[in-house]
């Protein structure tokens, strides 16, 4: 991703606002209120309460579709001929973001009555309001004088006529340009809706090509809308489930290089990795790191056995976690390290179970037909995802972590590999389609089921792990 110099807060006077709209019947619903009920629908399915910023608000959604929150984000202001282009591509990253969440809509700048001239021109709320603009975003562009892009921005709550926060700038060097509109468009998110921004984050995934029977793979980088891709491994090896570390920095996966499964480490920066140690004779694969970043999870076959062990990364010190005589694989951690979820056979079928993380009981979390797999904890702690094969399908699913209130988002031909987005709101996946044609891609979908939608790649993906906010 492009290179971001640095972040401040700009000191700048309260914004202007316009002439007086008494004249004016206030109109709509208040934006906060609105927002509230766009989330609360996820909040309904889990039993859990919606916060707005001005204190609690509980809300009861009865209908499945929600009509996305209308705002209007005129082209930045370019402050300088050098800027303009940079305005408008700034501006377009910022609109992609929020428009691709499923819970914004974008109001045509040809329906404006008022123009944005000036980053400091007093705020006309009425013109706004008189187009059901309920969120207004302004924001201009320039450069300085070490040739620095500089990017600031306000976000206006319309109908209460007041700013959102602070003003706020990013400067960087103009191949970051895609990382500061992604930025901007996090704290725009993270205003309105009171939760975690997402946008400026990457996903690592396998990247498939060739025939069905015949798949080269291969682990390559990109940001989460997919642009930015870059390539780590070549295709001679076949390589699988690649996982960031809780930085960025690094990337566990399982490579056949050495003819057959091993963990390997990567560092993101230089693009090298190497093996880690394992017992001879066995198979390891199905790695995860830490919370701390330290350590790992991994799964390893000795005869018809597997089970999980842990390392220390520094110094290959592994420790065996689970001794069932059983296929225990696919670990990972609670968010504060504690608690490892996995899957396994012990049962007679393929079920999710919850343990310590240095070893003890398990208890077992799916009760529902059919058989789970791949489940991940959720950053924010409450959910697990998982992958569901149930009468000749495929699902991605949620429940909490108890097992309770299971929620099936998808279901296609195959579905796998759910992964989290930093603010626990949204998951990708990879998608499978039937035949002797079939390809793989990815989708990503929001927890409540809503704004499924395919992620462009240049070729098929399989495998994504998606990494934190940079």
């Amino acid at each position: 991703m492009g290179g971001l110099a640095s972040l401040s807060v700009l000191s700048l006077p309260p914004a202007r606002y316009g002439r007086p709209s008494a004249s004016l019947p206030r109109k709509g619903t208040p934006m906060k209120l609105i927002l509230s009920c766009l989330m609360a629908l996820t909040l309904v399915i889990f039993g859990a309460p919606s916060q707005a910023q001005d204190g609690p608000l509980r809300i009861e959604i009865t209908e499945g579709v929600i009509e996305p929150l209308p705002f209007a984000a005129p082209t930045f202001v370019a402050e300088g001929a050098q800027a303009q282009q940079y305005a408008q591509e700034i501006t377009q990253v910022v609109r992609n973001d929020l428009t691709g969440t499923g819970l914004f809509r974008l109001i045509s700048q040809d329906a404006f009555i008022s123009q944005i001239t000036s980053f400091e021109s007093p705020v006309q709320f009425a013109d706004w309001r008189a187009i059901n603009a309920q969120a207004l975003i302004t924001g201009a562009v320039s450069t300085d004088g070490a040739g620095r892009v500089v990017v600031k921005f306000r976000v206006y709550d319309v109908f209460a006529g007041t700013e959102l926060g602070q003003g706020m700038q990013f400067a960087g060097t103009a191949d970051g340009l895609r990382r500061m509109g992604h930025k901007v468009a996090d704290q725009v998110y993270s205003r309105i809706t009171g939760e975690g921004g997402y946008f400026d984050s990457r996903v690592v995934f396998v990247s498939e090509s060739g025939p069905k029977d015949n798949r080269a793979k291969r682990l390559a980088i990109m940001d989460y809308d997919g642009a930015n891709l870059q390539y780590l491994t070549d295709s001679s090896s076949i390589v699988l489930a690649p996982r960031f570390s809780p930085n960025g920095d690094r990337v566990l996966y399982t490579s056949y290089q050495s003819g057959e499964p091993r963990v390997h480490v990567l560092d993101v920066g230089s693009v090298q990795s190497r093996i880690l140690p394992s017992q001879s004779g066995t198979m390891s694969f199905s790695p995860r790191f830490a919370p701390n970043g330290q350590r790992l999870l991994y799964s390893a076959t000795n005869g018809a056995n597997t089970d999980i062990y842990s390392m220390e990364i520094a110094t290959g010190q592994a420790a065996q976690i689970t001794t069932a005589p059983s296929i225990e694989t696919a670990p990972s951690f609670s968010p504060d390290g504690s608690q490892i979820v996995f899957e396994s056979d012990r049962s007679g079928t393929q079920q999710l179970y919850i343990m310590p993380a240095g070893g003890g009981e398990a208890r077992r979390i799916s009760f529902g037909e059919g058989r789970y797999g791949t489940p991940v904890w959720s950053p924010r702690g409450d959910l697990i995802a998982f992958t569901k094969q149930n009468a000749g399908r495929f699902h991605i699913g949620v429940m909490r972590t108890d097992g309770s209130e299971e929620r099936l988002l998808t279901a296609s031909f195959l579905d796998e590999s759910p992964t989290w987005a930093p603010n626990g709101r949204v998951l990708m996946f990879s998608r499978e389609t039937q035949g002797e044609t079939g390809s793989s891609a990815l989708y990503s979908v929001d927890i409540s089921g809503r704004n499924l939608k395919r992620v462009t790649t240049p070729s098929g993906g399989s495998d994504p792990n998606w990494g934190p906010l940079q």
